[in-house]
């Protein structure tokens, strides 16, 4: 299987990722007033289902993290614009806001969910702008139907074609969905432990995929480059020194 050239678009990574992302969905669904935190083009439908019935109010409930959702992408990318990478990848700070606003959403009472899920929201939009690839694929790891059209063309390619690099593929995708429905279970079964506080399982999640990333894939791969030009050329000058 093709390596990763950066931490950034490792199976870790994105399997953590994932797994959080589901985790923040059934967190909003079902402890925050059946708001979807990543799922967009739901919360957009039942804005438009609710914005038809005249309940404008319950319609703002969907609206507000849809836009929030937009704010967190437009964060991220002027993360990636103005950052100067110094010490921390521009990808890490956008992990260190995620923790900050779910450790902030997990003080808030359930009388101010449409701010809960704002938050929740927001956080996600920095995700999914983020962490855009898998082994040099585009994936998402706060939605699933991306994944799900990508996996499944690659496996009819794989059917057709017999390649084993569109089968390695095909299994990424669905390797990617399946940490997010855990996710989404975990997160059931923690919200009937932790209630309101159950969403500080994906902060601690992503605080471990801020250490992850400390890893330098980029230079590991110049160097094992590096090592087999030198063996390469090894090789050459072998018959020569005889």
């Amino acid at each position: 299987m093709k390596r990763a050239k950066q931490t950034s678009e490792s199976i870790e990574l994105a399997a953590i990722l994932a797994f959080s992302g589901g985790l923040m969905d059934a967190y909003s669904y079902l402890a925050r007033g059946k708001v979807f935190a990543n799922a967009q083009t739901g919360n957009i439908l039942l804005f438009g289902v609710n914005l038809a019935d005249g309940d404008v109010n319950r319609a703002l409930h969907y609206a507000v993290p849809v836009v929030a959702f937009a704010v967190g992408i437009a964060l991220a990318h002027s993360l990636k614009i103005f950052s100067k990478e110094r010490h921390l990848h521009w990808r890490q700070i956008a992990l260190i806001v995620e923790v900050v606003l779910l450790v902030v959403v997990s003080f808030i009472p359930d009388d101010f969910n449409l701010i809960a899920n704002s938050l929740t929201s927001l956080s996600c939009g920095i995700q999914v702008q983020a962490f855009r690839k898998l082994h040099g694929n585009g994936f998402a790891t706060t939605m699933c139907i991306g994944n799900l059209r990508s996996g499944t063309q690659k496996l009819v390619d794989y059917l057709h074609e017999r390649d084993r690099g569109y089968l390695e593929g095909c299994l990424l995708y669905y390797g990617v969905i399946l940490c997010f429905a855990i996710g989404a279970i975990a997160g059931s079964r923690v919200i009937g432990a932790l209630g309101l506080k159950a969403i500080l399982v994906s902060p601690a999640l992503l605080l471990v995929a801020f250490f992850v990333m400390f890893q330098d894939r980029e230079k590991r791969a110049r160097e094992r480059a590096a090592a087999a030009a030198a063996a390469e050329r090894g090789k050459t000058s072998l018959p020569a020194s005889k």
